[in-house]
């Protein structure tokens, strides 16, 4: 498999974790130890949502027109690593929590525990590395 068709459905795949996330944390009731405050599931889902879109434009735009120029592959890439970035803030709901007061970890109907979080957003930042290197040399 060539590295745009990875790139391809990598940028399928992080699409899929943005919707993801903003359905299972819909209403802040999203599973963990911790409450993340509804600013950070909107920064991961704003820019996730432009990160998609932008990067997806710079994809299939041929390289002579405006949206194959580089700096529109840029801009994608700076939201692609925010919105990377939200989403690991995101697991901090999963850490271990000790002392006398320490609550137990919510449940969700979505999963027993933290996998699915973590393969999600573990993967986007391997996502994002690979369109980061793919862009860096020229690939895509």
């Amino acid at each position: 498999m060539s590295v745009p068709v990875v790139v391809y459905v990598l940028t399928a795949l992080a699409a899929v974790v943005v919707v993801l996330t903003r359905l299972r944390m819909r209403g802040g009731q999203g599973a963990g130890r911790f409450h993340v405050g509804r600013r950070l599931l909107d920064v991961h889902t704003v820019c996730g949502t432009l990160a998609v879109v932008i990067w997806t434009v710079f994809l299939i735009a041929p390289e002579d027109s405006p949206a194959g120029s580089s700096s529109v592959g840029i801009v994608g890439l700076g939201f692609f690593w925010i919105t990377t970035v939200a989403g690991l803030l995101i697991l901090v709901r999963w850490l271990p929590s000790h002392g006398k007061h320490a609550s137990a970890a919510q449940q969700d109907t979505w999963s027993e525990g933290p996998g699915l979080s973590v393969l999600a957003h573990v993967g986007m930042l391997v996502g994002v590395v690979v369109f980061t290197f793919a862009y860096l040399t020229n690939l895509v």
